[in-house]
Formats: C-alpha cells, sequence, structure tokens
C-alpha cells in the first residue's frame, strides 16, 4: 500500500545556486526529495525541477 503524501511541492527555477539552496532548505524544513529531478533547456539556460513531499507523519 502506497504511502499517504499530505504536502506536495514542485520547486523550479534556473539551475544555479539558488535553486540549491531552495531545495536544501525545504529538506532543512522537513520535506524529503521525491522522484528524479527534471531539466530543460529554455533557449537561455537550464530549468531545473524537483519534486518534494512531507509526509502525515511529518507534518505538525
Amino acid at each position: 500500500m502506497p504511502h499517504s503524501i499530505d504536502s506536495y511541492r514542485l520547486i523550479t527555477g534556473k539551475d544555479d545556486s539558488d535553486f540549491c539552496k531552495r531545495i536544501t532548505k525545504a529538506l532543512s524544513e522537513g520535506y524529503e526529495l521525491y522522484g528524479s529531478p527534471t531539466m530543460t533547456y529554455n533557449g537561455q539556460h537550464v530549468v531545473a525541477g524537483q519534486a518534494v513531499i512531507k509526509r502525515p507523519s511529518q507534518l505538525v
């Protein structure tokens, strides 16, 4: 039986240090990575995306 997911976020942005800081902040807030990251090129720069979740047992 799959785990219930109560809080889901998809973090996206230019693939730079700011994006990495946003992911790190979400992890420090109790989120965990959900699936693989995704990347695309928009003609100017690489755009990254990463889903993160908080399971019900982690919510306060």
